[in-house]
């Protein structure tokens, strides 16, 4: 009894896969799809997030540790480089 049941299973299984349309797909379209673009768009912020969420931040509560300090030093030089070649 449990052979006929399986071998039904076996046997609904293979119509499945073997009854409707196939769903063919070009390999050759497959696999453009699946390449990175050539190109990046990228656009330049004029305010680094990083320090405007630090400064918000430090704001608010105290920091344990200065661990942000070297980075917005040199954020702020960049910047101040920046607005003196404009």
């Amino acid at each position: 009894m449990e052979q006929r049941g399986k071998e039904r299973l076996e046997q609904d299984l293979a119509d499945a896969l073997t009854e409707g349309e196939m769903a063919g797909k070009d390999p050759d379209v497959a696999a453009l799809r699946r390449l990175s673009p050539r190109y990046e768009i990228r656009s330049q912020a004029e305010r680094d997030p990083i320090v405007e969420e630090t400064k918000i931040v430090r704001g608010i509560v105290r920091e344990v540790d200065d661990r942000y300090d070297d980075y917005i030093a040199r954020a702020s030089r960049s910047e101040d480089g920046d607005s003196r070649e404009s």
